[in-house]
């Protein structure tokens, strides 16, 4: 909205991690210079052996994903690249996702499910060929301090995959500060020996942070002076903490507002407004103007401890501020932009999943019934699914999803459970945390351990979905009409570009936009085949925070 007002050609402060915005501090270089030694220096005959781990640290924004991609541009032409972007997998979950990537199929038998020794055959196979064509293989894992001991275990061993010259596969760990406390665990010792270069991302000092904002808007097409001011730039530094990717959401919304009130540079009371609405960080008040935090803080706990009645007893210590009018009988209000104070709620105790199990029904019909009022769904005896379809949502139902996919869809369903030869039994899933799951029986809540949960639930779950107007399950090469246009759509928000105007051209189903579906899918946990299914639409909706129904993901 603002590219203009500011001589923009497209937004200069995207989130999206676009190598072309890659500004190059000095730590930035180093951080780059510290992958590709990991990836082209360690060679045979040259003090290496190749191979290992090459780590790659950074707190959250500070450009890890960024550099990556820039890295990708320049490894090297002959080398395969895996690249894992969702690490919350198991051991067989992640071999199968390396060996999905490196394009390699497991010999198994078709009635046979391909088991872990299956997978590390085939990628030791695929590797020693790449080894004997003189190509190299790197397998890159992001966001890899979600990754748990004994997949970290089996990576280590992956590293055992080698000849007499050389180890056949090179890791690259990209994650946050936390990864590096991993690696310091006594259990991981022999995984951290093998790491032959390391390197941890810092914040940008004010110096870069001005240099940050000024290479972004210049690729962005700008080619006047700066649109910030020195105390804006200044407080920007402040507020941002030298962490590019809050500087990019503190820049943007500054620019905005700027533009809405017709300022051709952004100052420092822009930029408090602008962090008020993106942080939630209230502008900072002149001397003695209204009440500090620190009497909003006092208050909260004597509230919380002593009770309203007592507060409105003793009163406060000082002078409430002239603007506080309300009745002496009334609860004492606190300005708009005083922080909300919120009593934390005791986590539900855990109970037993085998007890609970004949409450639930054994009707799969009287499980959609049950779920139906989070899709704001009609009461209704008829069959669930014919109801439902007359409110554009349709059924889904799969036999072999995972948990960490369940935890990536992120909304309420139907988990088919069954212990040994019992008949099944449907419970409705409202809550999912790292160790626990909620689930819904009438109205009552009900926290259960996933542990006990993963023995009798096999995958099959089942829930509602918005499907795109024209939705077809098997769109053909060149196809085009409403449920392209929106996925086309959807994909640009999930990228962070601007979405293509409507009407602008005819949108089409090529490879272009084939090869974006997989990416995306790839991203989610998904299989890559580059055919948008209700999954990938569900993936879809929960990436651009479409307004559907949410598992809790906090104890309640």
């Amino acid at each position: 909205m603002y590219s203009n007002h500011f001589g923009l050609t497209q937004d200069p402060f995207s989130i999206a991690p676009d190598p072309r915005y890659l500004f190059m501090s000095e730590r930035h270089r180093e951080a780059l210079a510290h992958l590709l030694y990991g990836v082209t220096g360690p060679q045979p005959g040259a003090g290496g052996s190749g191979g290992g781990f090459v780590l790659l640290t950074g707190d959250i924004g500070t450009g890890k994903t960024t550099i990556c991609r820039c890295f990708l541009e320049q490894i090297p032409s002959g080398c395969h690249v895996a690249y894992i972007f969702n690490p919350k997998l198991t051991v067989t979950e992640l071999l199968q996702s390396i060996c999905e990537e490196f394009h390699i199929a497991p010999a198994t038998n078709a009635a046979s499910t391909p088991t872990v020794k299956d997978y590390i055959d085939a990628l030791n196979s695929f590797l020693l060929q790449s080894h004997a064509a003189g190509q190299s293989c790197v397998l890159i894992i992001d966001e890899a301090q979600n990754l748990q001991a004994d997949v970290l275990e089996q990576l280590r061993l992956l590293t055992n995959l080698e000849t007499s010259e050389r180890k056949l596969l090179q890791i690259v760990l990209i994650g946050q500060p936390e990864l590096r406390s991993m690696l310091e665990r006594p259990e991981l010792e022999q995984l951290a020996q093998r790491v032959i270069a390391r390197f941890h991302l810092d914040a940008l000092t004010e110096r870069e942070t001005t240099q940050y904002i000024t290479h972004r808007l210049a690729v962005a097409g700008h080619s006047k002076s700066l649109p910030f001011d020195l105390k804006a730039l200044q407080r920007i530094h402040q507020l941002a903490r030298g962490v590019p990717r809050r500087i990019n959401l503190l820049c943007g919304r500054a620019l905005l507002g700027a533009w809405a009130n017709g300022l051709e540079r952004v100052n420092r009371t822009v930029v408090d407004k602008a962090a008020s609405e993106v942080f939630g960080t209230e502008p900072a008040r002149k001397p003695g103007s209204g009440v500090t935090s620190t009497r909003y803080i006092l208050g909260a706990i004597v509230l919380l401890g002593l009770g309203l009645g007592a507060f409105l007893r003793w009163g406060p210590q000082q002078p409430p501020a002239p603007a506080a009018k309300a009745p002496v009988s009334a609860p004492p209000k606190a300005p708009a932009s005083a922080p909300a104070v919120i009593a934390p709620v005791a986590a539900r105790p855990i109970e037993s999943l085998e007890a609970l199990l004949p409450q639930l029904p054994r009707d799969i019909n009287a499980a959609w019934r049950e779920l139906a009022p989070s899709w704001k769904l009609p009461a209704s005896d008829v069959d669930p699914c014919q109801s439902a379809a007359t409110q554009q949502l349709q059924c889904y139902r799969s036999a072999n999803l995972s948990l960490p996919l369940l935890r990536q869809l992120a909304r309420p369903g139907i988990l088919t459970l069954q212990s040994g030869k019992e008949p099944p039994v449907y419970a409705l899933l409202v809550g999912l945390t790292d160790q626990t799951a909620t689930l819904r029986i009438g109205t009552d809540l009900h926290t259960v351990r996933l542990v006990a949960l993963g023995r009798l639930w096999h995958g099959d779950f089942a829930t509602y979905w918005r499907a795109p107007a024209g939705y077809s399950a098997n769109l053909r090469d060149g196809s085009s009409g409403p449920m392209v246009d929106q996925l086309v759509s959807e994909l640009a928000k999930v990228d962070g570009v601007t979405p293509p105007a409507a009407g602008a051209s005819v949108q089409m189903l090529d490879a272009a936009l084939r090869e974006r579906i997989r990416a995306f899918q790839r991203s989610q946990g998904l299989k890559p085949d580059g055919q948008p299914g209700p999954l990938t639409f569900m993936q879809i909706d929960s990436a651009t925070a479409t307004n559907e129904p949410r598992l809790q993901t906090e104890p309640r």
